[in-house]
């Protein structure tokens, strides 16, 4: 009885936790699911109720808040992609991409690199027919400027998931514009990485962020996810502009965490970020 009666008040804070973040603005359309494994978490280490709402919230500005500008005007700019999309107007949609992209600080710093950045990582590969791009953000975005989107953009299935729920609705609406068939999707990649056999995988900035999570998390979602080749990179300075040997620290912990993988490494390095291709097969 007591052991009963301690889970049905332990599932009751659990659920006042999860209510009391989802009321936050910067979080309300965030995955339930992620809120509840960080909020139970934080919920272990604090006695007090409070304590374990604020402390999640700090986790999840850690793992995600941090990288928004604020509210995206995602309504706008798909209503701009899909006047440029009918027009037959190629450059006014990428600008629009680009603008939608400076939104989220991940794919804002990669922004001056667009044009070299994907040719060279992906323009040797072979044909690419399914593609998974993990905690997304706002990269498939990017689409326009890969090489398998440019050969042929309705041959390439495209699956895409994050934890925001308003971002995957967004992101679900761009692809049809685009005409890429595939699915965006909510998902907590710690908690059920994908499971979905594809040519290739973007696990872009991931990592820093899981480690806030669990410590060998990144690791266990390297191995889960069914890909031939992954993309795996590593910011090359903080958010706000410092280095401090970022790629450096980055690197020998990305090396130690596959050592024993037998998997095939390459290296490529981008102003402010660090990329490692990896080939399973």
């Amino acid at each position: 009885m007591v052991s009963e009666w301690q889970s049905n008040q332990s599932g009751e804070r659990l659920s006042q936790l999860v209510e009391a973040v989802r009321a936050s603005r910067k979080y309300r359309s965030l995955y339930t699911g992620t809120i509840a494994a960080v909020g139970a978490r934080e919920l272990a280490r604090h006695v007090d109720l409070e304590e374990a709402i604020k402390a999640t919230k700090r986790r999840l500005h850690q793992i995600a808040g941090m990288y928004l500008t604020g509210p995206a005007p995602y309504e706008r700019w798909l209503a701009e992609l899909r006047q440029a999309r009918a027009s037959g107007d190629e450059e006014g949609l990428r600008t629009i991409c680009r603008r939608a992209m400076a939104w989220h600080a991940s794919t804002r710093e990669r922004l001056t690199v667009l044009t070299t950045f994907y040719d060279r990582l992906l323009a040797d590969l072979p044909p690419v027919r399914r593609v998974l791009d993990v905690a997304c953000g706002f990269h498939p975005l990017a689409l326009p400027w890969m090489p398998f989107f440019q050969a042929s953009r309705g041959a390439c299935f495209y699956y895409a998931c994050d934890i925001y729920e308003d971002l995957a609705t967004f992101l679900q609406a761009v692809l049809e514009i685009l005409g890429v068939p595939g699915e965006a999707a909510v998902c907590d990649i710690v908690q059920a990485p994908p499971d979905l056999a594809v040519d290739l995988a973007f696990v872009l900035k991931v990592l820093p962020c899981l480690e806030h999570i669990e410590p060998e998390a990144g690791r266990h979602l390297l191995q889960a996810i069914r890909a031939r080749y992954l993309l795996v990179s590593f910011p090359g300075q903080s958010l706000g502009g410092g280095k401090r040997g970022m790629a450096a620290y980055y690197e020998a912990r990305f090396r130690a965490l596959v050592a024993d993988c037998g998997w095939r490494l390459e290296r490529f390095s981008f102003p402010g970020e660090l990329v490692f291709r990896i080939e399973k097969e």
